[in-house]
């Protein structure tokens, strides 16, 4: 368990004078040690201190022949010669160890008391040799004992919680970074203003949520928000994931969950937030898992943790999750996780705003109107357009420029919707042409078409997977009408129907476009209830192992009911095909011009296509140019990158 150090864990922690290291020997013995071995050397130097005068064999010759030497002393191992002078040097001389006879009779004819002596060597230095190798069998044998003990202890507390825990200090996101959603900060205010002052709701016998839960898509920033949290509650706020409860031995989950409420409780008010925690708290007893697995037993001791919370014990739990689907109802009940807070993709405002934000500490140049950005991403998260910014900065450094233009921004925008292009491909004018058509059909039906999403941009360059691509910026819904739902299918369409209109058959560059206009069919009879046949009524797909249902699931709809269902998609399908194939013999004229201008400048912009549009008009499909003989059986499927 990861302990908050501000409080009376650190002292336990904090090694004492005189205490044993985690290792088991004192730390002071390490220092004596090191102690021992530099008073080997420094204390006979700092013992020897005399001074005595090195002078030469021959001066000290002279010296006895002259009489200044009364008394010497000669070194039986290395002939060191040491006496004083008659004017009180001491002096030390090297000769030989036997003197020869000339030089001891000299001595003996000046009357030179000499004296032989054994040196004796430093005890410590003799000991030397032995103290240093088994110095080191101590370490080695020291490391290895805390090696071992490390280990020991690293398995002894896996079943701690591995939670991080912040304070008022960290981390410094608040309320104030977080661009939008103020909804979603109202209802989070209301908890961290109950842990700072829950006498303000104890008053009125208000109780707050024991659970918070954030759901959302992906990159909406619920995780920011709960750091957001962190930074403006006055109280310890303890960060996990679910993923961080999981481990290979069996009870370690249950374990680390008793242990951070453990904890929590602990430190008082406090909030626990786990991130991703559908990765633990998946449907119970369904599926492919059995009903005693690990993951369940996690499960089955957060609910009775959070069962087990007071109301004056002022813990708060706040969770993530965007699939809140597969998540266990006992977990969702009142009790545990009382409110769920919809973190959902941002509106137009909240868009600007999150652009704002994220274009603050960038060099913006004149031309960029950040309104206009924001006008042209709906359905993009906040994860998305801080995305969008940082690729804008990007073009702008490859560019060469100082500032980041609105061209960055609009080639940004490309590589986020429609892919990077791919300048190796190489077409031929045969598919170019193709692909001209194909682009032209969808864009002239999205602008003649009154429910259609308006065109952005159309283009025949190689673009992430697709051979052309026709951009459309839808404009809010938060609900479709079954005319644009009809609208959609007939743009959808309109490549297709364009290629057979040109050159009398079809190429593989419908396959997307195909598969998009059957998926939103099946939904129109199925989900939807836009089928006269089948009337009011819904049919669900067959549910899926992995969202916690049953593995043998039956369709709730008969054999004759899955026929008309077939029909009715067929009967859409090929209804919204007629449609796209007569308006486009009506605007022949004007599809020619949008092929012929996609030849000439390979990409056009919407305004382009409502203008060759108006000045087209509707034609009796006489006028055209000649269709190719052959249709490459090769070429790639063409994405149309709008799809709702």
């Amino acid at each position: 368990m990861a302990r908050d150090t501000s409080h009376d864990d650190l002292n336990d922690r904090t090694p004492q004078p005189g205490r044993r290291s985690e290792g088991g020997f004192p730390r002071w013995s390490l220092w004596i040690l090191l102690g021992l071995v530099a008073a080997t050397f420094v204390v006979p130097q700092l013992l020897d201190t005399e001074t005595r005068t090195d002078i030469t064999f021959s001066e000290f010759i002279t010296n006895v022949d002259q009489g200044a030497v009364n008394e010497i002393r000669i070194s039986n191992s290395d002939g060191e010669i040491t006496g004083t002078l008659s004017n009180g040097t001491d002096f030390v001389a090297t000769g030989p160890i036997d003197l020869i006879s000339e030089h001891q009779l000299l001595l003996e004819d000046r009357n030179v008391k000499v004296e032989r002596f054994n040196k004796t060597t430093n005890f410590f230095l003799s000991l030397l040799p032995l103290l240093l190798p088994i110095s080191l069998l101590i370490l080695f044998f020291w490391w290895m004992q805390r090696r071992a003990q490390g280990q020991m202890s690293g398995i002894m507390s896996i079943g701690r919680s591995k939670a991080k825990t912040y304070t008022t200090e960290r981390p410094g996101t608040t309320f104030a970074d977080v661009a939008g959603y103020e909804g979603v900060k109202q209802e989070i205010t209301e908890v961290v203003d109950f842990l700072k002052k829950p006498e303000q709701f104890a008053a009125i016998g208000a109780r707050i949520p024991k659970g918070v839960l954030l759901v959302g898509p992906p990159g909406t920033g619920k995780t920011l928000i709960a750091r957001a949290v962190a930074g403006e509650a006055g109280v310890p706020f303890l960060s996990v994931t679910g993923s961080d409860f999981m481990e290979m031995f069996v009870g370690v989950g249950a374990s680390r969950v008793r242990d951070l409420f453990q904890s929590a409780r602990k430190l008082g008010r406090a909030i626990i937030f786990v991130d991703e925690i559908d990765s633990i708290g998946r449907k119970r007893g369904a599926g492919l898992g059995g009903g005693h697995d690990e993951r369940e037993q996690t499960l089955n001791q957060m609910l009775a943790e959070m069962d087990g919370f007071e109301a004056t014990e002022g813990i708060v739990m706040m969770a993530a999750t965007n699939r809140p689907d597969v998540l266990d109802p006992a977990l969702l009940r009142p009790g545990r996780f009382d409110r769920q807070v919809v973190v959902p993709l941002p509106e137009f405002g909240e868009r600007l705003s999150i652009i704002k934000v994220h274009a603050a500490d960038k060099q913006m140049g004149e031309d960029v109107d950040l309104t206009t950005v924001a006008k042209g991403t709906p359905g993009m998260s906040g994860a998305d357009l801080a995305n969008l910014v940082n690729e804008a900065a990007l073009h702008a450094v490859r560019r060469g420029g100082s500032r980041i233009e609105g061209v960055d921004f609009e080639n940004a925008r490309d590589r986020v919707l429609m892919g990077q292009r791919r300048e190796s491909v190489a077409m031929s004018d045969h598919e170019k042409e193709l692909t001209a058509y194909h682009e032209g059909g969808h864009a002239l039906l999205a602008t003649v078409l009154p429910n259609a999403d308006p065109v952005h941009k159309v283009t025949i360059l190689p673009t992430g997977q697709a051979l052309g691509v026709t951009q459309q910026l839808p404009e809010e819904r938060h609900s479709y009408t079954q005319s644009y739902v009809e609208d959609r299918l007939a743009v959808l369409m309109g490549g297709r129907m364009a290629e057979e209109l040109v050159y009398g058959v079809t190429s593989t560059g419908a396959a997307n476009d195909l598969m998009v206009s059957t998926e939103f069919a099946r939904k129109m009879v199925r989900e939807w209830g836009m089928s006269v046949r089948l009337g009011p009524m819904a049919w669900g797909a067959q549910s899926q192992v992995f969202l916690g249902e049953d593995l043998m699931t039956s369709r709730d709809y008969s054999d004759e009911t899955a026929r008309v269902i077939d029909e009715e998609v067929e009967r859409i399908l090929r209804g919204q095909e007629e449609r796209a194939r007569r308006l486009l013999r009506e605007h022949r004229t004007a599809l020619n011009s949008i092929a012929e201008a996609l030849l000439e400048h390979e990409t056009i912009t919407g305004a382009d296509v409502q203008r060759i549009a108006a000045q087209g008009g509707p034609t009796d499909g006489s006028v055209g140019m000649a269709p190719s003989p052959t249709v490459d059986a090769e070429l790639l499927p063409i994405i149309q990158r709008d799809d709702i």
